[in-house]
């Protein structure tokens, strides 16, 4: 099942910088995944910051590894929020797989 979360209600403003707006959505997509749904975060009319990127999907890499990456899709996202995605998700897999090999 496909979920679509829009982060537009959530946020106050049209501006996503700070980790702790980020924590309600990142445990809503932890239940929504965890149910195993695919969820589709909708960036529509919304810019973010690196902290506000890292704490909703950074924080999922490091505790569930980059493999969750394939059940999340990002939807109507700015060159900019792209970039952060990018960005955020390469680095905590980077630091997720430095962790668990040996």
């Amino acid at each position: 099942m496909r979920t679509q979360l829009s982060l537009t209600p959530s946020l106050q403003g049209h501006m996503a910088s700070t980790r702790v707006s980020a924590q309600p959505l990142r445990e809503k997509t932890r239940e929504l995944l965890s149910k195993g749904n695919e969820v589709v975060l909708n960036f529509q009319g919304v810019q973010v910051t690196q902290s506000f990127i890292d704490e909703l999907v950074g924080v999922l890499i490091l505790q569930d590894g980059p493999d969750i990456l394939t059940r999340i899709v990002f939807k109507n996202c700015s060159e900019d929020v792209e970039a952060i995605i990018r960005f955020v998700a390469t680095d905590r897999s980077d630091q997720y797989i430095k962790a668990h090999s040996h």
